[in-house]
Parts: structure tokens; C-alpha cells; sequence
């Protein structure tokens, strides 16, 4: 079975999606899937990058489609085991905390536009990418995800 269809990807795809709804009023994905499975593949295959990591002092990628999977240049087994520090380049970060801590803060911040980096060192704009912080199934905070609709290689 692959990677991402897992019990613990689907609930986090789910917990994704189920938390872009309650910050932003509105969908992640076009007609989203009732049942876990193929929510957990729908949001897997869409074509907008999406990506999420956990609530650790130094937060550990959890969930990346393969839009982007294939940006970052990474694999699954590889993409979960990253801090999610090392998508942006290192005098990105003081701006990435910033930008988090407004999303905790206020449930989600959107229109955010940045460099990124892939593992490769290919650099890429952001733009139009929303944050927000996900819950689980009690309403407890459990880390943060991230989409964009637009980027462009530097």
C-alpha cells in the first residue's frame, strides 16, 4: 500500500481538509470525498502543492502530496522524516516563523508570497499561499499546513 493511503496519512488528510474548512469557510478540494480512502488519494493527486508538519519544537513534515513532492524534489519516505524549516533557505526563516506564529495565532493567514528551496537547492517563488493551523477530532491544535496555487522557478 502506498505511503500516503496509511492510516496515519488518511487521518491526517482528512484533519487537512476538515481544518481548511473550519478556519476558511470554504473547501480545500473541488467535490472532496466522503470516505477517508479517497479523500486520502484525491488530496494526494490534486494538482495544487499541499503540505503540512506537526506541532514539535522543531515541527517534522507530516504530509505532502506529490504536487509537492515533486517540487521539493523529495519522496515520501524522505519528505516525513524533514523539518519543515529546510523548505525555505536559511535567511528565509526568520520571515517563515513570522508568518507561522500569525497563522497559530489567528487560525490561518493567506496570501503569503516567499522563497522556497528544493533539496536539490532549486529556488522558486510562492505565491498566494494560505497557512493554517490543523486540529484533530477533539479541536486540539496538532500542527499546520500550507497550499499555494502559483509558483515559479527562479
Amino acid at each position: 500500500m502506498e505511503p500516503w493511503l496509511q492510516p496515519a496519512a488518511l487521518r491526517q488528510a482528512r484533519r487537512i481538509c476538515v481544518s481548511f474548512q473550519r478556519w476558511t469557510g470554504r473547501s480545500l478540494l473541488p467535490n472532496p470525498a466522503e470516505d477517508d480512502w479517497s479523500l486520502g488519494q484525491q488530496l494526494f493527486d490534486w494538482s495544487q502543492p499541499v503540505l503540512s508538519h506537526g506541532s514539535e519544537a522543531d515541527p517534522i513534515l507530516n504530509y505532502g502530496n506529490q504536487a509537492a513532492l515533486t517540487l521539493w524534489e523529495y519522496l515520501w519516505t524522505e519528505w516525513v522524516q524533514l523539518p519543515s524549516r529546510f523548505t525555505a533557505e536559511p535567511m528565509a526563516q526568520a520571515e517563515r516563523s513570522t508568518l507561522l506564529a500569525q497563522a497559530a495565532r489567528q487560525g490561518y493567514t493567506s496570501h503569503y508570497s516567499g522563497i522556497r528551496i528544493s533539496r536539490t537547492g532549486r529556488r522558486f517563488r510562492i505565491e498566494n499561499a494560505c497557512i493554517w493551523t490543523v486540529l484533530d477530532e477533539a479541536g486540539n491544535p496538532v500542527g499546520q499546513a500550507a497550499t499555494f496555487d502559483h509558483w515559479r522557478f527562479l
